[in-house]
């Protein structure tokens, strides 16, 4: 089985740790988790690159997930993108 790759970028604002609990709540076995600093310089540039302009934003499978495009994460757009399902 592959690992579904989940990358949340996080500035450490309380925001930020409810959507890193909720990812860490819903993730599966075959999810590998990774918090990224926004406040380190190569985490920004992959950020920007990604196309992400606010945080928190997940990134599931190097895609970022498309609740993460408006309001902010949400349980039903995480496990839309995949967070908490086998790959």
């Amino acid at each position: 089985m592959s690992k579904r790759t989940v990358e949340v970028f996080s500035a450490g604002c309380p925001a930020c740790e409810d959507t890193i609990n909720l990812v860490n709540q819903i993730a599966c076995p075959s999810c590998e988790v990774s918090i990224l600093d926004m406040k380190d310089p190569a985490v920004a540039k992959r950020a920007k690159d990604l196309g992400i302009t606010r945080v928190p934003s997940v990134v599931v499978n190097g895609k970022l997930a498309d609740c993460c495009t408006g309001a902010g994460p949400t349980e039903a757009g995480l496990r839309a993108a995949g967070v908490g399902s086998a790959a």
